[in-house]
C-alpha cells in the first residue's frame, strides 16, 4: 500500500504537517489491511450462495425466483438494523462493536449450512443480514473519523477493493469447497458456507485487541503525531455542516444520493449472485466457473485502486461518480450484445470497475454537508436502503430468468438501473439549500 499523504506542508509548522503525515501513513498500514480482510470476508459470506446454489438449489428444490428471493433477504435484515447499528457503534466505540458484528455474522452464515428447504433458508439468510448490518457504513464512518479529505477518496478506495478481491479469492476457493462434497456425510454446498463463515469469528477477536477507537488511543502513534493528527482532522471541521442526524435525514441532498446509491447497488448485488449461474449456462464446469468468475472482480481491483487516485487528485466527487456509474451500465449492456464468453467476461469487467470506483467518489460527498452523528446516520441511511437494492437485483434477476429462459433481459435491466444512478446524482446540485453548486460539483 502506497504512502496516502502527500508531503507538503498544510499548516503553519512544518513539524506538524510532517507528523501529521506520518501518523495518516502508519493509520493507513494498521487500519487498512484489518477491516479490508473483514470486508473480503463479509462479502464472501454474502455473496458465496451464488456458488453454493450451482448444487444447493436442486437439493433444497429451490427455483431460480426462489433462489433470488433467498439471497435477497440477507438484504432485508441488512436494511433493519443498519441504521440502529451504526448509531450504537458511535456510541459504544468501533472496536467493540465491530469484533460483535464480526463474531455474530461469522456464526450466521456458517448456521446458513444447517438449512433443509426453501423457509429455512430464507430464516437463515435473513439472520445473517441481521447480524451483519451496519459493518460496511460503520466501517466508513470510522475512516473518515482518521484520514483527512484530500487522502479519504484512496482511503475508501484501499477499504473497497475488498469486495471485488473477495471474489477473485471466493470463485476458487468456493469451486474448490464444493469438491468436498460428501466429506464427513456432508454436501460441499454446507462445508462451503462453514468454511467461509467462521473465519469471520476469529478475525472479530483480533478486531477487539488491535483496533483503535480514535487516534488518541493508538500505542502505535507517538504523542506528537496523535496530537498532529487530531489537530489536522479538527481543522476540517465544517461549521455550516450539519450534526444533528433528523435535520441531515431530512436533507433533499441525503434522498438523491440514497436514490443514486440504490440504484448502484441493485447492479453489483445482481451480477455478483448471479454471475456463477451464468457462466453455468455457457457449459462451464464448476473449477472453470469458479476461475472465470473471478477475472472481472480482479480487473475491479486493479481499477478501483487506481481511479480512486485520480479522485483524489482531481476532488470533483460527483463528477467521478456518474463518469463511473455510466460506464458500469456501458459494460453490463456490452455482456450481452453479443454472444461470445470472452465479450460476457470483458462486459462484466467493465460494469465491475465503474461500479465499484464510484463508491470511493461517492462517500467523500457526503462530508461537504454532513459530520459528526449526522455522519454516522447519514452514511448508515444510504447504505440501508442502497442495499434494498441487494434484494431488487437477485429477485429480478431470477423472475426474468424464469420469463425469458436466459439472463439476457436482466442483465440489460441491470445496466438500466446503474444508468440512472449516475443521472439521479447529476441533481444533486440542483436540491442544493445551503451551498454554492460549484461545491458539489467538485
Amino acid at each position: 500500500m502506497p504512502a496516502l499523504s502527500d508531503d507538503q506542508p498544510l499548516g503553519p509548522a512544518a513539524r506538524a504537517s510532517s507528523a501529521s503525515a506520518e501518523a495518516v501513513n502508519k493509520a493507513a498500514w494498521r487500519l487498512i489491511p484489518l477491516l479490508g480482510v473483514g470486508y473480503m470476508i463479509s462479502y464472501i459470506d454474502r455473496a458465496n450462495v451464488g456458488f453454493a446454489a450451482l448444487t444447493m438449489n436442486k437439493e433444497l428444490g429451490l427455483s431460480a425466483t426462489q433462489f433470488g428471493f433467498a439471497a435477497g433477504m440477507f438484504y432485508v435484515g441488512y436494511v433493519l438494523f443498519e441504521l440502529p447499528s451504526n448509531l450504537a457503534l458511535r456510541r459504544f466505540g468501533a472496536r467493540r462493536w465491530l469484533a460483535r458484528l464480526m463474531v455474530t455474522w461469522g456464526l450466521a452464515a456458517a448456521a446458513t449450512s444447517f438449512a433443509t428447504g426453501p423457509q429455512s433458508f430464507y430464516w437463515l439468510r435473513l439472520l445473517t443480514g441481521v447480524c451483519e448490518a451496519g459493518f460496511f457504513p460503520g466501517v466508513i464512518y470510522y475512516l473518515s473519523t482518521w484520514f483527512p479529505a484530500e487522502v479519504r477518496a484512496r482511503t475508501f478506495g484501499w477499504f473497497i477493493v475488498s469486495n471485488p478481491l473477495s471474489s477473485v479469492i471466493s470463485g476458487p476457493l468456493s469451486a474448490a469447497l464444493l469438491r468436498t462434497d460428501g466429506a464427513f456425510g456432508l454436501a460441499g454446498w454446507r462445508w462451503l458456507l462453514i468454511c467461509e463463515g467462521l473465519p469471520a469469528c476469529l478475525l472479530g477477536l483480533i478486531t477487539l485487541y488491535a483496533l483503535p477507537d480514535r487516534p488518541r488511543d493508538a500505542r502505535w502513534l507517538t504523542p506528537e503525531q496523535r496530537d498532529a493528527l487530531e489537530a489536522r482532522l479538527e481543522a476540517e471541521r465544517r461549521p455550516e455542516a450539519t450534526h444533528v442526524l433528523w435535520s441531515a435525514l431530512r436533507d433533499p441532498r441525503v434522498l438523491v444520493l440514497t436514490g443514486s446509491y440504490f440504484c448502484v447497488i441493485v447492479g453489483v448485488i445482481g451480477v455478483t449472485l448471479w454471475l456463477p449461474q451464468i457462466l453455468k449456462q455457457r457449459g462451464l464446469s464448476t473449477f472453470e466457473i469458479g476461475f472465470a468468475a473471478a477475472f472481472p472482480y480482479l480487473m475491479a481491483s486493479i481499477g478501483i485502486v487506481v481511479w480512486s487516485v485520480y479522485i483524489d487528485r482531481s476532488r470533483k466527487f460527483l463528477a467521478h461518480h456518474v463518469v463511473a456509474c455510466l460506464v458500469a451500465a456501458g459494460g453490463l449492456a456490452l455482456s450481452v450484445t453479443f454472444d461470445s464468453l470472452a465479450v460476457l467476461l470483458a462486459g462484466i469487467s467493465v460494469a465491475m470497475i465503474g461500479m465499484n470506483a464510484c463508491r470511493p467518489a461517492f462517500f467523500c460527498i457526503l462530508p461537504k454537508f454532513v459530520q459528526g452523528a449526522a455522519a454516522a446516520g447519514t452514511i448508515a441511511l444510504i447504505n440501508s436502503v442502497g442495499n434494498l437494492g441487494g434484494f431488487l437485483g437477485p429477485y429480478l434477476m431470477g423472475w426474468l430468468k424464469d420469463k425469458t429462459g436466459s439472463f439476457t433481459a436482466g442483465i440489460f435491466g441491470l445496466s438500466a438501473i446503474v444508468g440512472l444512478a449516475g443521472i439521479i446524482a447529476l441533481l444533486l446540485p440542483f436540491v442544493d439549500r445551503r451551498r454554492a453548486r460549484a461545491d458539489l460539483l467538485s
